[in-house]
């Protein structure tokens, strides 16, 4: 068994680097107080946390500079900061729409303001990084964080450090202030090495060992496209589609919760099929038909593979199929199969990764990548579409973090993959097991769609063997049961995948406190525990799950008993 985790609660898992984006809610109790309860007292413990839910203490410090500097510190307003105006127009314009009820803010309510911070190096100018904020009513703060929150556009922990570092040379923008359309399309942040060389690298990594070797020797750098977050990803291509389409979407599968937010909050709206089975794909296609009668298309259908958090994976080429005939496209999320293990290019139109995950592996920084398929029929008119469109705001202290954490991604996945379909043998097991409280293990190897999820795996190499990835969920019969086996194991306890260190959440008590009745539709249970399995050792980690599952039996009999 590994040593007791004596991290404290509302701090990283170790070795808590300053830009840390995890958090350790040490029991049941705890998480539900933060996530149902919304507990002040614990809210305030947080050292660290996902950065998109809690802001990060220098992005803090760097919004008290700024309404200081601003000299609003008196009047209740308060701000968000981004690294794009565009970004800060976005949210405006969430926040003002008639879609947040008697939430919306007036339009008069909200200002936006453009601040400059500048390096300096022999006595020129180095670098100069502009931050856009959006000034509010404190009392609006739920609405404006809502923006925030889903879209991942805001600025990363690193960039406010940088601002931070050079706070004398703060100086508001005049030029900014009432830029045109043309203008406003011009502000991007240069590309450094770093984007380059992950440009490089995940090119290389989706042409090795394809499924179809031809498909995949057209590729290029150019075609990937880098983000500042795994959300900013997916709003930012789906508000590319929507400048050229301006049509619904289709959410396949269920999701991470704030995909369906995005697709959903920004354009004419999401059609869900949250099931992703057979029985869906028959309602897909007479929902896809009966707007093709209406002569209304569906520009684009995303998918997750597999699915997040019960790993069940979406017949591709069927969806393949149905996207060709009623011409929308199809855009596939991998973060959780992960491109070292499956190629999704023989289907997606874009391939869409949170780096974040296990791409980075060492919970400090957020990013993600989208990238083109070269083969796919629609990719001319796509690449013209993102290379209008598409602007850099990935921040270069970021871009160089991520490009260190990645150069042994192969050798980490490898670990991981092997880590969790052990615990997973060893569950499975248990589930055999009359006797044992263990009622379920969801991986890709135990669903019904583990044939789908291997006619996608790339072929072995000397240097790699595919897997399933680092996350699994497991079941229990009770309640009792779930809290007992959560308590009890020697693990971090916290959201995030694909870290260094095994990290488990009650998911559907952590993510939807709120909206148990609507998950369970889909088959989420607050009995489900998901655990990301990290890089320790594969014995030690399987005698963490034994005990954890021994205290579970012993929950489960004194509740027979009682």
């Amino acid at each position: 068994m590994s040593a007791k985790i004596t991290t404290l609660p509302g701090h990283a898992i170790p070795p808590a680097p300053r830009h840390a984006i995890t958090t350790h809610l040490p029991s049941w109790e705890m998480l539900l107080r933060f996530a149902k309860d919304k507990d002040p007292e614990v809210i305030n413990m947080l050292e660290s946390m996902y950065p998109r839910m809690i802001l990060h203490r220098d992005v803090k410090e760097l919004m008290t500079k700024i309404i200081e500097y601003a000299g609003v510190q008196n009047t209740g307003q308060t701000c968000r900061l981004f690294p794009s105006i565009q970004a800060a127009r976005d949210c405006k314009v969430f926040a003002t729409s008639a879609a947040r009820g008697e939430g919306a803010l007036r339009d008069d309510q909200l200002t936006i303001h453009a601040f400059t911070f500048e390096s300096h190096a022999d006595g020129a100018i180095k670098n100069k990084v502009n931050v856009y904020a959006v000034f509010f009513p404190v009392a609006s703060t739920s609405v404006v964080h809502g923006f925030w929150t889903h879209s991942g556009t805001g600025i990363s922990s690193r960039m406010a450090e940088y601002c931070l570092q050079h706070i004398d040379t703060l100086d508001e923008s005049e030029r900014h202030q009432n830029l045109s359309s043309e203008a406003v399309g011009k502000l991007t942040m240069a590309e450094s090495l770093a984007h380059h060389q992950i440009k490089d690298r995940i090119t290389t990594l989706l042409k090795r060992a394809p499924i179809e070797p031809s498909r995949t020797t057209r590729l290029a750098p150019h075609d990937v496209y880098l983000y500042s977050t795994g959300m900013s990803a997916i709003y930012w291509v789906h508000k590319c589609l929507l400048s050229k389409y301006g049509s619904k979407t289709v959410l396949f599968g269920f999701s991470f919760s704030s995909t369906i937010h995005v697709l959903g909050a920004f354009g004419p709206g999401v059609e869900f099929f949250g099931q992703g089975d057979d029985d869906d794909l028959k309602l897909l296609e007479e929902y896809l038909s009966s707007q093709k009668a209406k002569d209304q298309k569906v520009q684009a259908i995303w998918t997750e593979v597999p699915s997040n958090p019960l790993l069940n994976t979406p017949d591709l080429k069927r969806l393949r199929e149905l996207a060709d005939r009623y011409g929308a496209l199809l855009i596939v999320d991998d973060t959780i199969g992960s491109f070292c293990n499956i190629d999704a290019f023989g289907v997606a139109d874009i391939l869409v990764t949170s780096l974040t995950k296990s791409f980075s592996g060492y919970a400090d920084v957020l990013a993600s990548s989208a990238v083109l398929n070269p083969s796919a029929s629609r990719y001319v008119e796509l690449k013209a579409l993102f290379d209008e469109t598409y602007l850099n705001f990935f921040f270069v202290g970021d871009a160089e973090t991520l490009e260190r954490n990645s150069r042994n991604y192969l050798e980490r996945s490898a670990v991981l993959n092997k880590n969790a379909e052990k615990i997973v043998e060893y569950l499975v097991k248990e589930v055999d097991d009359p006797h044992s409280p263990v009622k379920r293990v969801y991986y890709p190897t135990t669903s019904k769609s583990v044939e789908i999820y291997q006619s996608m795996m790339r072929p072995e190499t000397r240097d790699f063997k595919p897997g399933y990835g680092c996350l699994f969920s497991v079941e229990f019969e009770s309640l009792d049961a779930a809290v007992a086996f959560y308590n009890n194991l020697n693990v971090h306890l916290g959201p995030h995948l694909g870290a260094h260190l095994t990290l488990a959440i009650g998911y559907c008590m952590g993510v939807y406190p709120n909206e148990q009745e609507w998950v369970a539709q889909y088959g989420l249970l607050p009995t489900q525990i998901r655990v990301s399995a990290g890089l320790e050792e594969t014995e030690t980690l399987l005698e963490d799950f034994r005990v954890a599952v021994e205290a579970a039996k012993a929950a489960a009999d004194t509740r027979t008993l009682n």
